[in-house]
């Protein structure tokens, strides 16, 4: 089973069984952002694989199962990614297609934290969040 919650700036994706993601536990973080790291310490993830995605970018199939868990794209899109007012975005109307290419050619596009809790998904950074985080 995968676990999934969203956090507005930072990615996180944990398994509590073997399965689509090649590890028991797992966590894709972006090193270069001081609210993930944070974010880090504070959870305690001794025992958890970590990936920052600055370093090693994640593989389409992780996304695509985090797509799928979630819903769709548009949920892990993030709208607050610098590029998305540089490239004049916000005056598209995007299709689920057109999230997944952005998603899938740039790692800024995706919102993290995203943490996958079995079948539940949380967005944003809230205390209310990271506490139910914190409690998985």
């Amino acid at each position: 089973m995968i676990k999934i919650e969203c956090f507005a700036t930072h990615l996180v994706i944990l398994s509590k069984s073997i399965n689509r993601f090649d590890t028991m536990k797992k966590v894709y973080f972006s090193g270069a952002c001081s609210t993930n790291i944070r974010m880090l310490k504070e959870l305690n993830l001794d025992s958890v694989n970590l990936q920052d995605i600055k370093i090693e970018p994640i593989s389409i199939n992780p996304i695509d199962e985090m797509a799928k868990t979630a819903g769709s794209y548009k949920v892990l899109f993030s709208r607050k990614a610098i590029n998305y007012k540089t490239l004049a975005l916000t005056e598209i109307k995007f299709s689920e297609a057109d999230y997944k290419k952005y998603i899938f050619d740039e790692d800024t596009f995706i919102k993290r934290q995203v943490t996958m809790i079995y079948e539940n998904i949380f967005n944003g950074n809230s205390k209310k969040n990271i506490s139910a985080l914190k409690q998985n």
